[in-house]
């Protein structure tokens, strides 16, 4: 537990900084919201350019860790969406409940990988990455349709923005680069990981500058459901998948973080824009991340990572 520990404490350690400066309001006005878009539309998406470009994909089991990710993302989304009648929720709120399970905090995911396992975890991240992001927000997407909160011109608009994600246009870019043999050329290997090495430190932070404490209140048995199924049989789902499919070593350790994970900040915007519950996403946001302090450290030396 100790070597989980020490590796991930650094990262609460700027998530709760960030909270901080959020409760603060430093430096004030539009400073958060504005990095925020650096760090998504540029910053991260260079971090994963920069790896993939350059990595030994081929060592890397994709196959593999898309039967244990995925498999356990479809099954999480299968087993959310049988539960709505028992859940009894509203539409709005259900589909804040769905991407609160099905739904991963990406920036957690790459700093705790690469804290973990260096150079080689950031590489396996960022396949998992690859094949996660367009998979989970698809899926949310679908759930909006398939509760009716969703209208025709907010479809339109959604698919869009799912064809422009600059994280899945980053992984299509690194992979094309990789298989091409161009890799990054001349100097722009270098830049392009400078500007990437300050996507996880940064995004950490913005993401304790978006908790909201305040919605917890807002909470209730939704969030509790959400929780538990996305903290706790998440990763025990996902650890049975990696057996099945023979995953060990780096590989395996990095699926289990990333199943174990607490949901996306972005959620609340998805649920702002699309019709969902945005204060109950926002509670959700804000206990799943507090909560997963202490769920982290403590299921995943259970699990054998480390």
């Amino acid at each position: 537990m100790s070597d989980i520990a020490g590796a991930l404490g650094p990262l609460f350690l700027l998530i709760l900084l960030g909270a901080g400066l959020g409760w603060a309001r430093f430096p004030g006005g539009n400073f958060w919201p504005q990095l925020e878009r650096l760090i998504y539309y540029l910053l991260f998406p260079a971090m994963l350019v920069a790896t993939l470009a350059d990595a030994d994909v081929a060592q890397v089991p994709v196959l593999r860790l898309a039967v244990a990710l995925l498999g356990g993302m479809l099954a999480l989304a299968l087993v959310v969406w049988l539960s709505r009648r028992y859940l009894a929720l509203e539409a709005a709120a259900f589909t804040s409940t769905f991407q609160g399970v099905v739904r991963f905090n990406t920036y957690v995911g790459v700093a705790g990988a690469a804290a973990l396992h260096g150079s080689a975890g950031t590489t396996v991240a960022a396949v998992a990455v690859a094949l996660m992001v367009p998979t989970a927000n698809l899926l949310c997407v679908l759930a909006f349709i398939a509760s009716g909160t969703l209208g025709r011109a907010s479809l339109g608009r959604s698919a869009l923005a799912l064809a422009r994600n600059p994280l899945i246009l980053a992984c299509l870019l690194g992979v094309a680069l990789n298989l091409s043999g161009l890799g990054l050329p001349g100097w722009s290997a270098a830049a392009v990981e400078l500007l990437g090495r300050a996507a996880l430190p940064l995004g950490l932070v913005a993401v304790g500058v978006a908790l909201r404490p305040q919605a917890l209140w807002r909470g209730g048995r939704a969030f509790w459901t959400s929780s538990a199924l996305k903290l706790i049989l998440t990763p025990l789902v996902v650890a049975a998948l990696a057996a099945l499919a023979g995953l060990s070593g780096i590989e395996r350790d990095v699926v289990l973080l990333f199943a174990a994970l607490p949901t996306a900040t972005s959620a609340y915007i998805l649920a702002r824009q699309l019709g969902g519950d945005a204060e109950l996403m926002a509670a959700t946001i804000t206990g799943q991340t507090l909560l997963a302090m202490l769920s982290l450290p403590l299921l995943l030396p259970l699990l054998g990572v480390g």
